[in-house]
This record gives C-alpha cells, structure tokens and sequence, in this order.
C-alpha cells in the first residue's frame, strides 16, 4: 500500500495519467488481438521467459547469462513478429478499415436478412443433395485477389443460383463462392489451405480452405460436405460442424448482429449506393 501511495504521489501532471492509460490501452488492444487464437500459448510462452529472465537477472547475479540475454533481445525482437505474423496482420487490417464500426456499410438491412436466408435455404438443399460448397461471405476484408482466381460473376444471389453453381454436372462446382454486399462476385475461386488441423483426418479439402481464409481475413465461410452432407462454418481460424440450416442461420444472425442492428434511413442508404457505383 505503502509503495502505491509513493507512485501516486510522483504522478505531477496529467499527462503522467493519460501516458499510463495509453500504455493500458495499448496492452489490452493486443490481447484482445490474439485471445482465442493459436498465438495465445506463444504469448503466455514469451511473457514467462521474460519473467524468469528478469528474475534471474535482478535476483542471481549471472554475467554470462545477463551479456547473452542482452545480445539475444534484437534478435526476439525480429522472431515477435515473425512469430504472430497473421494475428499482427489480423490487428493491423481491423485498425486499418474505414467502417470497421459500422458493421455492414455496403448495403441495407433487408439486403442484408434476404442474403443470410438465401444462404440458409441453400445450405440446407446442398445438405439434403450431399453437393459440396464452399461459400466465402466477404466482409470489411477485401478478397479480391482471390475473387480473380476464379470466373466473375457479379449476380444476385439466389438459392437457385447456388445450387446451379454447386451442382457436380457444372463446370464452377470445383471451388468456391465468393459473396460481396449480397451479391456472388465470382465462383470456382482458389482459396488457401490451413496447416493448424492437419491432424483430424475428418477434414476434407474445402474444410481446410475455409479455415485458410478465415485465418488470414475476417471472412466467413460456409461449407457443405460432399460426403456427408453436414453445414460447418468457419470464422476467425475456427469452425462450428454438425449444423443445420435452423442452427446456421442462428449462427450467421450471431456474427451479423452488429449489422442487423443498425438501421439507416433509406436515402441514406440510397445515397451510399450511389457513391458505390461511381466508385466501381
């Protein structure tokens, strides 16, 4: 107690407090970065190492050991990032977006409940008919380079158009779908493969590649499994199975509910649009 009122004490200006609460900010804008990620064992890992090194440094007095530590930091500094490059990445791209708070700024509302139930009735005609899918939702994340991997298609999305792009007998099946503002922007896209799962030798393919761009943006990915006809989603490196189209509409409605809460007016969403169009 003794101590605390002594550091109180020497805080002479306000700055002393504001520079203390954004230091506190700063610690808890990583952490909030990284919780639920593969980076939280590699950051609990480095903090218990700078523990027993500053304990070993201050308590034991060991030459060797502080002059080797002392050379070793640059080189930690370079491994840091190295080490949480995506989440870095992930944190970066968050603070980087103009309408991060905004939610779903691209379109209405309404577009916005007639996409997630389009999605949700195809999902389950897809299940009932054991015909693969990998339907990518884009969010504040672009994916445009991934869009250009496949055949773009600028269409409104359908649950017939799904099903006619999904259907084995079709030339898109192979690959996946990539949604913008409600709309398919492209189809049979090449996504990227995670290597976190690779030892559950029940995930396919599709479900590695929707844990891939999960891992590397914001997006989120539905996938019908083409064996068994299960709907699995995936968000944030993570992936739900087991679902049926009841349970993920629920669960689109969840990671949606920023979005579905927000009301504009409709000139203002007219007047968006607008804006949207000239800048395409």
């Amino acid at each position: 107690m003794a101590n605390l009122l002594w550091y109180l004490e020497r805080l002479d200006d306000w700055l002393d407090i504001v520079d203390i609460l954004l230091v506190a900010v700063i610690f808890f804008w990583v952490l909030y970065m990284v919780r639920g990620t593969r980076a939280v064992p590699l950051l609990r890992g480095v903090i218990l190492l700078v523990i027993v090194v500053a304990l070993l440094g201050s308590v034991i007095r060991l030459r060797a050991f502080s002059w080797l530590i002392q050379n070793a930091i640059p080189a930690l500094l370079v491994a840091i990032p190295v080490l949480f490059q995506q989440e870095l990445r992930r944190a970066l791209e968050r603070l980087g977006r103009a309408g991060f708070l905004l939610g779903w700024a691209k379109g209405e509302r309404a577009d916005l409940e007639q996409m997630l139930e389009a999605l949700s009735q195809a999902s389950h005609k897809l299940s009932e008919r054991r015909s693969g899918a990998l339907i990518v939702l884009e969010r504040e994340t672009g994916l445009q380079e991934l869009a250009d991997s496949g055949i773009l298609l600028d269409a409104a999305i359908t649950p017939e158009l799904l099903l006619t792009t999904f259907n084995p007998n079709t030339v898109l099946h192979d690959g996946a779908v990539i949604i913008r503002s409600g709309r398919v922007l492209a189809a049979a896209c090449v996504l990227p493969l995670s290597t976190a799962f690779l030892a559950d030798r029940e995930l396919g393919l599709r479900h590695r590649a929707a844990i891939g761009v999960t891992e590397e943006s914001d997006a989120i990915v539905i996938v019908i499994s083409e064996e068994s006809g299960t709907i699995s989603i995936a968000h944030n490196g993570r992936i739900i199975r087991n679902l049926d189209s009841k349970r993920l509409e629920a669960v689109l409605r969840a990671l949606y509910q920023p979005a579905l809460e927000l009301s504009w007016p409709r000139w203002v969403a007219r007047v968006r649009q607008i804006f949207t169009d000239r800048e395409q």
